[in-house]
Formats: structure tokens, C-alpha cells, sequence
């Protein structure tokens, strides 16, 4: 029987780790929420929860509605195609079984075991510890640690602080002013320049805080929290960065294919 992947979350990360996945010739399920809140919309395969299908750099993904419709599922794979379940509550994981789960919600907090016995329990980040809730968990946090596996102990603790990227760090990230329905001005790609609107929350305004690209950006309609992160901008102002999967999304997804590759008892149902 072939080794499926079963990946919790279709945001950013977690469509880097089905990209690298899916390009060496394995077999990937994504599972998402009914109303995904990505920022990096364009470079994550939550998006087909509303497209119907999306594409990114080559790779298609497609939505089933039923995370129980297995036959569905697996027509959707034969056609080369990852699946991409409405799942919250982790149904798909009982009716279809896979060999290695990979959790990549980013929840940031202490997750349960799952119940279920599945091979190799793959956690990302804070909130998992090895031979707790998870066999392996892989550090996401920038720096040199960037993408190692721990078999034993666990990734580094949040530190609430976003990447920086250029001279920006916090100035970067763009959250919330009020509690509201948010409505973006701009698009992801766009150039903004400092003090330019780029979005409504209600009616309380969010501006760029330097020059630079609309990297990521909530989808139009959502109710939003104050201080809620709804989108960022980078300095770097190279809009083709918003279509690649970034460097860190591609490490981590490295590091879960050797994770995987690394366990004798999974390499018979390799590519079976």
C-alpha cells in the first residue's frame, strides 16, 4: 500500500511542505478550516477552499468538501492533484488512514496526542514536544536551528516576535486597529508607498508604515479582531516574491521529507 500524507493546515508552510512532497513523487492530503485565514494567499493552497483550485508553481490543489468521500479523494490524486479537505475537527485522519501525519496549523500552544496510531506524528513548532504529542517536531523559527528535526525535546518557544526582513521587524506586519469588518485597499503585489491606505477596518484606517510590497493580505469581508495580523508588507519590493514559496517554507518542507526518509519501518511504502 502507498505511504499517504495526511498535512493539518493549508496556509503557507504547510503548502511549502506539500510542494516539496508532492515534487518527489509522494502522496499528499491537505486539511484546512471551512473559512481558511491565510495572509500569504497567493503561495498557499488554503485558497482552493474559495477558488475551487488553486495553482502554485506548477503544483494544482483542489478542494473536496467531504474530509469522508475517500473515493474522491483518491480520484483526485490520480490526476496528480492534491486534495484539499474542509476538516477542522480531523475526520480525514480516521477514515483515511495515513501513514505520516503532519501538523502544520501553527498553533503556537500545547496540542493534544492524536488518539489514532499512525506511524509518524510529525509536529511544526511550538506546542510540540517529541514523545509527548508527536514523534519528530521541526524547528520553524529563523536563525541557524532553522528546519532541524528534534527527535528528542522540542522546537524553541514563541517568541512573539515576526521575522525581520530588512531593517523591519514588527513595522512590518500589519494588525488590526479596531474590531470590524476589514476591507483592503490594495492587492497583494502592489507597490505602496509610507503613510498609504491599505486598509479600512471599520472606518479606522491602516497605512503603510514604509515603502515596499503588499506581500500577504486578508481576504475582503472577514470580521477581524483588533491586533489581529491581516497582512504584511516587504521592503525588499520584488513582487515576484509573492508568487514563490519562500525560503523558510521550502526548508521546513525539507526537513519533513527527511523525517520521513529517515524512518526504515516507512521506506517500504515508498512510492509503492
Amino acid at each position: 500500500m502507498a505511504m499517504l500524507i495526511l498535512i493539518r493546515g493549508a496556509g503557507e508552510l504547510a503548502s511549502g511542505i506539500a510542494y516539496r512532497l508532492n515534487h518527489a513523487g509522494l502522496k499528499v492530503i491537505l486539511t484546512e478550516l471551512e473559512k481558511p485565514l491565510a495572509i500569504r494567499r497567493t503561495v498557499a493552497f488554503s485558497e482552493a477552499v474559495y477558488e475551487g483550485q488553486w495553482t502554485i508553481e506548477g503544483i494544482s490543489a483542489k478542494l473536496v468538501k467531504d474530509p469522508t468521500d475517500t473515493l474522491k479523494v483518491l480520484q483526485v490524486m490520480a490526476k496528480g492533484i492534491i486534495p484539499v479537505l474542509i476538516d477542522p475537527q480531523g475526520e480525514a485522519i480516521t477514515s483515511l488512514h495515513p501513514t505520516v501525519l503532519v501538523d502544520a496549523r501553527m498553533l503556537k500552544q500545547t496540542v493534544e496526542l492524536i488518539p489514532t496510531r499512525i506511524n509518524l506524528i510529525i509536529g511544526l513548532g511550538p506546542g510540540y514536544v517529541t514523545g509527548k504529542n508527536c514523534h519528530a517536531a521541526i524547528e520553524t523559527q529563523r536563525g541557524h536551528t532553522l528546519g532541524r528535526i528534534y527527535w528528542e525535546g522540542a522546537p524553541l518557544a514563541d517568541t512573539k516576535v515576526p521575522d525581520s526582513v530588512g531593517e523591519y521587524r514588527e513595522q512590518r506586519v500589519l494588525r488590526a486597529p479596531v474590531n470590524g469588518i476589514f476591507h483592503p485597499q490594495v492587492n497583494i503585489a502592489d507597490h505602496v508607498e509610507t503613510g498609504q491606505l491599505i486598509a479600512l477596518v471599520e472606518d479606522q484606517p491602516l497605512v503603510a508604515a514604509f515603502p515596499g510590497v503588499v506581500r500577504g493580505l486578508l481576504r475582503d469581508g472577514f470580521y477581524v479582531t483588533q491586533n489581529l495580523k491581516i497582512g504584511d508588507i516587504d521592503p525588499r519590493d520584488n513582487p515576484q516574491y509573492c508568487s514563490l514559496i519562500s525560503d523558510k517554507a521550502l526548508a521546513i518542507g525539507g526537513a519533513v521529507l527527511e523525517a520521513i526518509l529517515s524512518k526504515p519501518n516507512l521506506r517500504p511504502y515508498l512510492w509503492a
